[in-house]
């Protein structure tokens, strides 16, 4: 294993850059720009040219899995190239939501932790918590667990109360939370769940949250950061299609910089 960011480097990072941005490659080959083929090695040259525009505005970069796995073979070889561009002190997230028990769990562990060499990964926590122990195991690296998702659809089961009043999801942060530690632990809070962010930061003060949902979805950044930043910065803020398709034209690389520019000003109240 090559990479891996302590919890303190991600910290020293955010406050050195003065940003918690986290830039997602979640590249759809089917919205490439015009002027590119619809190849897996197209989709590697536009990453590349994102990566290059917003390394030094952002300290993290997430990958959801699916959109290279849609491409075969040569999506997974994509993923591993487009990984290895990633600067090493940036903080790489395989945006995967594997949920599995025993030999598994185990064997996606390895995929991404031994095989791709991400520092991060996101897991569903609902099969409990020898479905995420394998990925605990693997010391220099963090799981990502799903606690309060920005979806439509958080309201089906993570937004049921139960029988104390309490919500479901909040039963599973504090239930989750005791098997890691905020040095390997962080959890998927949505930005269109900003409400819920003070009495989740009631839960889990120390912990990292992974926020979807500002960009495209228009969370509310402000209030984002009044409820979870906390002493070590505690937020990685994950803009994925306002970024990659600020442009449809040659100058999609400067426009994304630009709108990365936007959102890390925005940051800017935190410190």
């Amino acid at each position: 294993m090559k990479r891996y960011l302590t919890r303190q480097d991600l910290t020293k990072l955010i406050f050195q850059k003065k940003t918690f941005l986290c830039v997602g490659l979640d590249t759809d080959i089917n919205k490439l720009p015009g002027h590119f083929p619809k190849t897996a090695d197209a989709v590697v040259d536009f990453n590349e040219s994102i990566i290059e525009e917003t390394h030094d505005l952002c300290v993290s970069y997430k990958l959801n899995v699916a959109f290279y796995e849609a491409m075969g073979a040569a999506g997974w070889d994509c993923l591993k190239r487009t990984i290895e561009l990633i600067p090493e002190n940036s903080l790489v997230i395989a945006d995967a939501k594997r949920g599995d028990i025993g030999n598994t769990a185990s064997l996606y562990a390895k995929a991404f932790f031994e095989d791709l060499d991400v520092e991060a990964v996101t897991l569903s926590p609902y099969m409990g918590k020898d479905s995420v122990t394998p990925f605990l195991d693997y010391k220099g690296k963090w799981s990502i667990l799903l606690g309060l998702t920005s979806n439509e659809g958080s309201k089906d089961f993570q937004m049921q109360k139960l029988h104390d009043g309490s919500h479901l999801f909040e039963q599973v942060i504090k239930t989750s939370c005791q098997w890691g530690t905020p040095d390997n632990t962080m959890y998927v809070i949505g930005a269109t769940q900003a409400s819920a962010f003070k009495s989740i930061r009631k839960l889990i003060p120390e912990h990292f949250l992974l926020v979807p949902g500002v960009g495209a979805q228009a969370g509310d950044m402000a209030e984002v950061i009044k409820d979870g930043f906390n002493n070590d910065g505690g937020l990685l803020i994950n803009a994925s299609r306002s970024i990659l398709y600020a442009s449809s034209g040659k100058d999609f690389a400067i426009k994304a910089r630009e709108e990365a520019q936007r959102l890390k000003k925005q940051m800017e109240i935190a410190f």
